[in-house]
């Protein structure tokens, strides 16, 4: 699963860095990125997080308890059910923009988003088809398929900048139309590369009336708190998104690519060890099997921390020659190399809580508790909002990352007070005394990275592609092997496994 992610999440860095390339940072992006939020909203919430959250303990209840036939007719209820009630979402919608831009005339940046947000929104219903098929998958044991469904997504998206673009006008007002027109066609190869690892697995769609069946009503209960519970780094992000397209110009884009900077890792370990952690809690949940159920958390949140931590670190540290490497082609210039890298180092101290609040309310999900990890996000978006409005103007995109990193703090801290309570005891014991531990690995290695970024550009520079990857994997991979060495110093049990994992035979040793 990592590895499907992880190519998802490099083809998604290079669908970013075109992006980059072809916007640079503006009023265009910013309005670019402003109406594609809302799609690619709903491809986080579904996607990677509330309709599987829902959907796969049902999934698994009907397989266990009623055979396959039950199985499929519920999973054909649920398509059916989706595909209504989004089209009719999107009807709306379409209507509202077509007449909002009929009858009044907007600013520029606002009317561009409009117009392209009334291109996209139809992505909201390919999205969910792609999601009600990577619940079915994941439930069947099949995690690598869906994972690389995203890699369709990005190659569709990226060939969009390159092949589609120039053939939209001669201003980048009209090209960025074909970027809208990626998005559509990237949402049917998405959904489309799952079909026939179905159809093998026995899956035939047939219609299910979704009106009063009890699995439709059962999902859509569990979904629609689960959609506020489960994504709340994506939630805040766009709460964020709205302030700052006010803000200035740039801001938005500033903070669009930090975030997904950010998102690197966070969805190559977080996205993807709560994905795999889903099924496991909820059939240990069903067994009412709970020591093995924080057995099980605990060890899946002693990897994350293990792996996310330094991954912060390094963003935090190496943040502007990490954007320079990645983004500063075409028209993405010096500066907004600057503004890109303040608001990373604002936004990166908070990875490894936004990757815990995916796993924390996937173990409440488990559970058949969908409404308190919703009840938090709530209070932890309203804490967001306010921290973004106060700050968004004296230090712009640095402010909505600073606001997104303090209300993740608040909402893990909630989660797992909520959760002990749920369980009676958690048996954190062992992976708070990894903690400290872990912090002087990550200050070591933060430390190693930062003179390490130093001494590279007093002595050689970044003038060539050559010394800015140098700036970068030099001090990383330095820092990095430094960080590994401290955790088996102390022991750390994630790190030890990791190497037990990668080098197999350590495991005799």
């Amino acid at each position: 699963m990592a590895v499907a992610t992880l190519t998802s999440r490099l083809l998604g860095m290079v669908r970013e860095q075109a992006y980059m390339y072809f916007l640079g940072v503006g009023w265009v992006n910013d309005a670019f990125q402003f109406a594609f939020t809302i799609p690619n909203l709903f491809r986080r919430l579904l996607g990677e997080g509330a309709l599987t959250a829902a959907f796969i303990p049902v999934f698994k209840e009907k397989e266990k308890l009623h055979g396959e036939a039950e199985m499929w007719r519920a999973s054909n209820a649920v398509i059916s059910g989706l595909v209504v009630a989004t089209s009719v979402v999107i009807a709306l919608a379409l209507i509202g923009i077509s007449l909002a831009l009929a009858a009044h005339e907007f600013a520029p940046k606002t009317e561009l988003m409009l117009r392209l947000l009334r291109v996209m929104f139809p992505y909201m219903l390919l999205v969910c088809l792609a999601a009600a098929f990577m619940g079915m998958l994941n439930a069947r044991g099949k995690f690598f398929i869906p994972a690389m469904g995203a890699t369709m997504l990005n190659v569709v998206m990226i060939a969009s900048v390159f092949w589609l673009a120039p053939h939209m006008g001669a201003h980048l007002y009209d090209q960025v139309f074909a970027l809208a027109i990626g998005v559509l066609v990237a949402g049917v190869a998405q959904a489309a590369f799952q079909v026939p690892s179905l159809w093998h697995d026995g899956f035939r769609y047939r219609w299910v009336t979704p009106w009063g069946d009890p699995t439709v009503q059962r999902v859509v209960r569990q979904m629609i708190p689960g959609t506020i519970g489960i994504a709340a780094f994506q939630i805040n992000v766009a709460v964020v998104y709205v302030l700052g397209f006010w803000a200035g110009n740039g801001v938005i884009s500033s903070f669009n690519g930090a975030v997904r900077l950010m998102e690197f890792p966070q969805g190559m370990f977080g996205i993807s060890l709560a994905t795999y952690l889903l099924p496991t809690l909820a059939g240990l949940a069903a067994e009412k099997n709970y020591a093995e159920f924080r057995t099980t958390l605990r060890q899946g949140l002693g990897t994350l921390v293990f792996l996310n931590l330094i991954a912060s670190v390094l963003l935090v540290v190496l943040a502007e020659p990490i954007v320079r490497l990645l983004f500063q082609y075409g028209r993405f210039t010096e500066d907004s190399t600057i503004r890109v890298s303040f608001a990373l180092l604002c936004l990166a101290p908070g990875l490894v809580m936004f990757s815990t609040v995916n796993i924390l309310a996937r173990a409440f999900y488990a559970l058949g508790d969908t409404r308190t990890p919703m009840k938090i996000s709530i209070a932890c978006l309203i804490l967001n909002l306010f921290l973004a409005a106060l700050l968004v103007r004296p230090m712009e995109q640095g402010g909505l990352g600073i606001a997104n990193t303090i209300s993740a703090v608040l909402n893990v801290c909630l989660l797992a007070f909520a959760l002990r309570k749920k369980l009676k005891t958690l048996e954190w014991t062992t992976l708070r005394a990894t903690l400290p531990p872990l912090g002087v690995a990550g200050i070591a290695a933060g430390l190693l990275a930062w003179f390490g970024w130093q001494w590279w550009e007093k002595y050689l520079g970044h003038a060539t592609l050559t010394l800015k990857i140098g700036a970068v994997f030099a001090p990383a991979v330095a820092a990095g092997l430094l960080y590994w060495l401290v955790a088996l110093l102390f022991k750390i049990p994630a790190a030890r496994e990791i190497l037990a994992f990668v080098l197999p035979k350590s495991k005799a040793a």
